[in-house]
C-alpha cells in the first residue's frame, strides 16, 4: 500500500485536479486520490499520513450538499470521524479559494476542516506563508500562516506548480516519517 493517502471533497472538480498533481509528483508514495464521497472511514483511516483538500463554498463553507454539492463531501463526511481519535494521524491540508472575488472570507473552509480534525487529536503539518496572497480575512490563518497550501486558481494559476511542488517537499520529510 502506498504510504501517503490523499483524500479531496468538491463538486467542481478543481480541488480534484490539484490532488491528482499532488498525487503524481509523490508517485508511488501516494494512493489514489479519492472523493470523500466515495469512501468510508476506514479507507482514510487506513493511512497515518493523509493530505486531504477542500474548496471553499459560500460563506467559506465545506462543500456539501446545503451548498449545492449533489452527492455530499466534507459536511457530510467529518461526523463520520466524531467517534475516532485522530492521534498518530500526521495530516497536511490544502484549501482553494479566490482571494479577488472572497478576499474577505478566502479559503475560510481550510480552517474548518483544519479545525474538526485537530479536535480529533490529528498533528496537523504543513502551515503556508501568506506572503504573495492579497485578501483581508481568512480563518485560516493562525499565527500568521495559513493552516495548509492555499492556492488560488482564479487569480494566481501561474504559481500554483511552484507552490505545489514547495509545499510538498515542506511536508514530504514529516508525513513520511509518519507513515
Amino acid at each position: 500500500m502506498a504510504e501517503i493517502g490523499i483524500f479531496f471533497g468538491t463538486d467542481s472538480g478543481t480541488t480534484r485536479l490539484i490532488a491528482k498533481k499532488m498525487a503524481k509528483k509523490l508517485g508511488e508514495l501516494a494512493g489514489k486520490p479519492l472523493n470523500v464521497n466515495r469512501i468510508g472511514v476506514e479507507d482514510m483511516l487506513a493511512y497515518d499520513a493523509l493530505i486531504l483538500g477542500t474548496p471553499s463554498y459560500g460563506e467559506g463553507e465545506l462543500p456539501s450538499e446545503t451548498t449545492g454539492v449533489k452527492d455530499g463531501s466534507w459536511q457530510e463526511f467529518l461526523p463520520q470521524l466524531l467517534e475516532y481519535d485522530l492521534s498518530g494521524k500526521v495530516i497536511a491540508l490544502y484549501g482553494l479559494g479566490d482571494q479577488d472575488k472572497y478576499g474577505h472570507r478566502f479559503a475560510n473552509a481550510l480552517y474548518e476542516l483544519y479545525e474538526n480534525l485537530a479536535r480529533r487529536g490529528a498533528t496537523i503539518v504543513g502551515a503556508w506563508s501568506t506572503d504573495g496572497y492579497a485578501f483581508s480575512e481568512s480563518k485560516s490563518v493562525i499565527d500568521d500562516k495559513f493552516v495548509g497550501l492555499v492556492l488560488d486558481q482564479s487569480n494566481q494559476s501561474l504559481l500554483t506548480e511552484e507552490r505545489i511542488d514547495s509545499w510538498l517537499e515542506m511536508i514530504k520529510p514529516t508525513l513520511l516519517r509518519s507513515a
